[in-house]
């Protein structure tokens, strides 16, 4: 059996633009990215902390060290420049996965900039 847990997060990144017109999805800073292991296109979920709003879509690669978080399509009407948002990438283990599982959490500072990377702590007798 294989069963879902949170693979990344990217915590409390700011939102740097919202994009109606745009065909959909969240363009993320490369280096963001990279850090926590999520791939373009691949889905995501968004919690905006500023109004409760939660929902899925999909990266797109962003300028490398660019800070941008931009929310496009429908969702922009989700999100406001300057929100506070939480992006969260889950993925299927199995029994044997779990054995080493590990979420990548990244942290930045006000400028969507890398400060820190680290896994979360086994806590749960589950895995």
């Amino acid at each position: 059996m294989k069963r879902i847990f949170l693979s990344a997060k990217l915590h409390k990144v700011t939102t740097t633009a919202v994009e109606l017109n745009y065909e959909g999805s969240c363009e993320i800073d490369g280096v963001l990215l990279d850090a926590a292991g999520i791939g373009a296109f691949e889905q995501i979920q968004i919690y905006n902390i500023n109004n409760g709003n939660r929902f899925t879509t999909y990266t797109i690669l962003g300028k490398d060290n660019s800070g941008i978080i931009s929310v496009n399509g429908a969702a922009a009407r989700k999100v406001n420049v300057g929100d506070v948002l939480i992006i969260a990438a889950y993925a299927l283990y199995s029994e044997e996965e779990l054995e080493g599982y590990a979420p990548r959490l990244c942290y930045v500072n006000n400028k969507n900039i890398l400060t820190k990377i680290s896994t979360g702590s086994k806590k749960s007798s589950l895995y």
